[in-house]
């Protein structure tokens, strides 16, 4: 037997040898790599962009308002205090002034949780787009 470690004369030509052939699993394995490295170019996309173009006129900064959820279930927006009922159209006047505003809804650490959906839900309906938590 070609390329074994054991003499030839050690088997007798009854004997089962049991050793692994890696011939065709060496073969099989070139294939798959082979195969791999034609289709990784083809499965590689390209991203077709439109990047900006750089300016020298300054990019505007969006107004920014922030959206606090007290412990008791109150509101605070800007430092001004807000009940649960004053804050939906607070927003929307706050949305129909300037649409752009980016709000920033945040609450006390022992706030409840309900108090933050509702924050969120009347930020929502108010028409603001731009909506982020902290």
């Amino acid at each position: 037997m070609a390329g074994s470690a054991y003499s030839v004369s050690a088997y007798r030509n009854d004997d089962v040898v049991a050793e692994i052939n890696v011939t065709p699993l060496v073969d099989v394995l070139l294939v798959l790599l082979i195969i791999f490295m034609v289709t990784a170019p083809v499965l590689t996309g390209q991203l077709n962009l439109s990047l900006p173009v750089p300016s020298d006129k300054p990019v505007p900064v969006a107004p920014k308002a922030m959206l606090i959820v007290e412990q008791d279930g109150s509101f605070e927006l800007d430092g001004r205090s807000l009940s649960a009922t004053e804050l939906p159209a607070t927003l929307k006047a706050l949305a129909v002034a300037s649409p752009d505003t980016v709000l920033e809804v945040g609450a006390n650490a022992d706030a409840d949780y309900q108090g933050f959906t509702h924050a969120i839900s009347a930020a929502r309906d108010s028409g603001l787009s731009n909506i982020s938590t902290r």
